[in-house]
């Protein structure tokens, strides 16, 4: 008789199935990458900021008061947080209410009505917004009531009289988003309003240059900074902004040509429109970004002198509070502001009811939650557009309510951890207050990895 057969062993049967393993190198996404690039020819352009993971405020942590110090109760005791930013030279720095403000967004990267908005809220918190570049709109200096002009490479809307009207002005070296690279405004936002107002023709693709037209290194920064002076005639604050690479160099560089205030925009920033290489592969976390610039002002013994402000992706008062305690006199915010306003909504408002616009979305290959088509002028919520139709499902009424109530919870984020650690000024927080959950956070911001006293890179390690 023959022998019944043996059924193969599961391991037998497990090793006869095909080996499915993607690649570290060549994942899906590099691959869908390169088959793109290949197929196409040009390269990705997108808005909003970097999709990577990154170190973050996250992965700081608060060490607040217990035995060793009291807190302060949030319902009898206050903490201020007033900020005061161009004490330098300024005859008149800027007095805000909170230390959260609204970074630069172009009109014409958002709507008028988005602009509106901003400006509105940020006058009902008490704290400033920034015009972006492309000029000054009636409507933005009519809603601000603090206002922050900036002066780009580009000089697309720069009017010397709408400079006077500010209350402070920016001179915008580079952006966390881009840094070495120059703006981008494709052709579908360039409005008939949009055309006039940056002397450009009407449908054409705009390319902002990467440097400022008359200065090649710092000494024509003093010289345009003093410009700047004799036309307000020392009023208002000069701010320098510069995108996150070499931070302590370029602070100083900075400090050294006049700057009242300067403005520090990590990798996590957001732009309208740009390479995406730009976004994913350029500059350096916000959260390296800020322990390097307040390193250089305490190098330079200019802190308390001249101000420093952080951007590049704080969305919390927690973010805020962090960047504060690390050197930070201010923050802020650009696309957590969009947010705020509506981007990325599933829907908008309509007379008090939600109109979904799933379907809007779904044209564009995307969905709400996902959105990055800033650059293409058809946001189904009506935020970074320039169609007159998509654009009124965005009311200043609405957006400025959103937008009031999200700075206000940040306010009050930062000053009940201010509370918690003790601290009457929100201004009062300190790199003390902090430790890291991460080896990476402590080496980058300097503080002790949580449980320790190890600071990575220092103390012989």
């Amino acid at each position: 008789m023959g022998s019944t057969p043996t059924p193969p062993h599961d391991d037998h049967v497990r090793l006869s199935l095909p080996v499915v393993e993607e690649g570290f190198s060549f994942n899906r996404h590099v691959m869908a990458y390169v088959h793109q690039a290949a197929e196409r020819g040009l390269y990705d352009i997108r808005g909003l900021g970097a999709k990577r993971k990154l170190p973050t405020f996250d992965d700081l942590s608060f060490l607040t008061a217990s035995a060793s110090r009291y807190p302060l109760e949030g319902y009898r005791e206050k903490c201020a947080s007033k900020t005061v930013l161009g004490t330098r030279f300024a005859k008149k720095p800027i007095e805000l209410e909170t230390p959260i403000t609204v970074a630069g967004m172009s009109f014409g990267a958002l709507s008028a009505n988005a602009k509106e908005a901003i400006g509105r809220a940020a006058s009902a918190v008490g704290t400033s917004t920034t015009t972006g570049d492309g000029g000054m709109t009636p409507e933005e200096r009519q809603s601000s009531k603090t206002l922050v002009y900036q002066c780009l490479p580009s000089r697309y809307g720069f009017d010397p009289d709408d400079l006077r009207k500010a209350n402070a002005i920016e001179v915008v070296i580079g952006q966390g988003a881009k840094p070495g690279g120059g703006g981008m405004l494709l052709g579908q936002k360039i409005s008939a309003r949009v055309a006039v107002m940056r002397t450009l023709p009407e449908g054409i693709d705009q390319r902002s240059a990467c440097r400022h037209p008359d200065w090649t290194g710092p000494d024509d920064l003093t010289i345009k900074i003093e410009e700047l002076r004799e036309i307000t005639d020392w009023q208002v604050p000069i701010y320098v902004k510069v995108g996150a690479t070499r931070v302590k160099d370029d602070v100083k560089l900075a400090v050294k040509a006049g700057a009242d205030v300067v403005v520090v925009d990590g990798m996590q920033g957001g732009t309208a429109a740009t390479q995406q290489v730009f976004i994913e592969h350029t500059g350096i976390p916000t959260l390296a970004a800020v322990r390097l610039a307040a390193e250089a002002l305490e190098e330079l013994d200019m802190v308390g002198q001249v101000q420093l402000i952080i951007s590049g992706g704080v969305r919390t008062g927690a973010d805020a509070a962090k960047a504060l305690a690390l050197g930070a006199d201010a923050v802020a915010v650009g696309q957590g502001v969009l947010m705020a306003l509506g981007c990325n909504r599933p829907a908008y408002l309509r007379d008090g009811h939600a109109v979904d616009v799933a379907a809007d979305y779904a044209a564009l290959g995307t969905a709400a939650g996902y959105c990055h088509h800033c650059h293409t002028s058809k946001c189904p919520v009506g935020v970074t557009t320039q169609d007159p139709i998509l654009e009124t499902r965005l009311t200043p009424d609405v957006g400025a309510r959103w937008l009031k109530n999200y700075l206000q919870v940040m306010t009050m984020e930062l000053t009940t951890l201010a509370r918690a650690c003790g601290k009457s000024n929100v201004h009062h927080l300190e790199r003390e207050d902090l430790v890291a959950l991460t080896v990476e956070a402590a080496a980058m911001a300097k503080v002790p990895l949580a449980g320790t006293d190890w600071i990575p890179g220092t103390r012989g390690f």
